[in-house]
């Protein structure tokens, strides 16, 4: 419904929610008061009712809108009463036509109780994680680093386990039994031992088992702050072009093909509005697959603007949990994701230039989407009890549409932004595929460097996201990291053994 047959339907309603502060009551001296919290819930529910679908809006764009309408109602109610006053006779009717009372339909609305309303209306209608939970900070003006705090050791079970044989056990207290962990403690050490030799300023390594969501290692290491714990699931670093994945799973769902192609000119740091444009400066072509391997941020911006809307966007990161509580055995931070409504920023926030932040585990839980056929698996941590079932995974994506993001993050690794870490003898991963990110913050300078991704792509064993935190001057970067997290997981994880039928039983029924 659009919002001019809300406005009509809406006198319906009780006056005393609807007359905003040009519409006097009875009393003109009397002021009317805002509407209280439940008159804007009963508002709401005469606006669900209607079958009105404001969608994601917030309140202050909500309001603009209605006032809009206002604006131009009065405008025409103006005019009208013009008109009259023009034709009527010099007999003293001209103020008898001004001082007409509008129609019922044309009076003006509280524009913020409707707006308070569809709020009401939406928290309970809208898909989880449409609207962030909280503000979403400026990564240019409030990086949410420079507030990094630790996670506490009562809530670290890495931290307090102990190796019992090959597992890594928390113990119960009197009344709670031990916990046993899903981490594979040599890969744990691994991963750790990597970053403590290469001395990372800041680093993290998550492993999962896609199929099921078991955490096989949550490695981390800081020579900056060596006492930090906590940095595979604290979500304060910039998806950077991780983002891309939400964006081209979008594309796809929209109906871009990988082999579409596109032909841009710059924008390789940053962009403008003008690089969005078709333009004879366009002097090299990508298809969308070599975009997303290239991670070419014009290209994405382009087909952002072209063929995406901020729900549409919105909505595929929701189902990819940004916004959202992940269920988890320790506490996760919400990966943010500000959307903006439409134009420029919402171009450059499909590039992964926006307001949005990425935790480790989470970005190993979305290379773990495309690895599972488009499915949802929830991150696990502790080895559930014997006959506990485990939750069903949810689709967020079409089978068809996964296995083109796998085609897709293919060519990060075989043409791409990590085709020269993946290619160096003896460190290959065969099969892998992945994503890269890269951003850095001015003031303080911090570089933040990802890879996600899983391997084998035709059956996948593990998911993996790596992710460094550099100063100016570095050792390694997240793609090292990654690869070197898929190389030796796959080693720790033997491949499933085919069962054939023997040769003798060939042709028998």
């Amino acid at each position: 419904m659009t919002m001019r047959r809300l406005l009509a339907a809406l006198p319906l309603f009780p006056l005393t929610l609807l007359l905003g502060a040009s519409a006097p009551g009875p009393d003109a001296n009397t002021a009317p008061s805002p509407a209280a919290p439940s008159d804007a819930q009963a508002l709401a529910q005469s606006v669900s009712a209607l079958g009105t679908d404001a969608g994601p809006v917030g309140a202050r764009a909500l309001v603009e809108k209605v006032e809009a309408e206002q604006r131009a109602q009065a405008a025409a109610l103006d005019a009208g009463a013009a008109e009259s006053v023009a034709q009527a006779p010099d007999s003293g009717t001209a103020g008898e036509a001004v001082a007409e009372t509008p129609p019922e339909d044309s009076r003006p609305v509280d524009a913020r109780a409707l707006a308070e309303a569809l709020a009401a209306k939406d928290a309970a209608a809208l898909e989880p994680g449409m609207v962030p939970p909280m503000p979403v900070p400026s990564r240019e003006k409030a990086p949410p680093f420079g507030k990094l705090q630790g996670l506490p050791r009562a809530q670290d079970l890495v931290a307090r386990a102990k190796l019992e044989g090959n597992k890594l056990v928390v113990k119960g207290g009197k009344s709670a039994p031990d916990q046993v962990l899903t981490i594979d403690p040599g890969l744990q050490a691994s991963l750790t031992k990597i970053m403590q030799n290469y001395q990372v300023p800041y680093g993290a390594a998550v492993v999962l088992e896609p199929s099921t969501g078991r955490v096989l290692a949550m490695a981390e290491h800081s020579e900056a702050k060596p006492e930090l714990r906590g940095l595979p699931i604290r979500a304060v670093y910039p998806a950077a072009s991780i983002f891309k994945i939400v964006t081209g799973s979008a594309l796809l769902e929209a109906g871009v093909s990988p082999d579409t192609e596109s032909c841009f000119h710059g924008g390789k740091r940053r962009l403008n509005e003008r690089q969005l444009e078709d333009t004879e400066r366009d002097g090299a072509c990508y298809s969308l697959a070599l975009a997303m391997g290239k991670s070419a941020n014009v290209i994405f911006a382009k087909l952002t603007s072209k063929h995406l809307t901020a729900d549409s966007l919105k909505r595929m990161a929701a189902r990819l949990r940004f916004n959202r509580e992940i269920p988890f055995a320790q506490p996760l931070d919400v990966s943010l994701a500000y959307i903006p409504e439409d134009g420029f920023a919402l171009a450059n926030t499909g590039a992964g230039f926006g307001d949005v932040y990425l935790s480790p585990l989470h970005g190993a839980l979305l290379a773990s989407v495309a690895a599972n056929e488009g499915r949802w698996v929830d991150p696990v941590l502790v080895e559930p009890e014997p006959f506990m079932p485990l939750p069903e995974p949810e689709p967020v994506l079409t089978p068809t549409a996964a296995h083109e993001l796998t085609r897709m993050l293919e060519e990060t690794v075989t043409h791409g932004t990590a085709r020269g870490v993946f290619r160096e003898r003896g460190f290959q991963v065969k099969d892998a595929v992945g994503k890269t990110g890269t951003l850095a913050d001015r003031e303080p300078f911090r570089d933040y460097s990802w890879f996600v991704g899983f391997a084998p792509k035709d059956n996948p064993r593990v998911a993996v996201a790596a992710l460094i935190v550099n100063d100016p001057k570095w050792r390694i970067r997240g793609s090292y990291l990654g690869r070197e997290a898929l190389r030796l997981a796959l080693e720790r994880i033997p491949a499933p053994v085919e069962v054939t039928a023997p040769a003798g039983a060939a042709g028998k029924h």
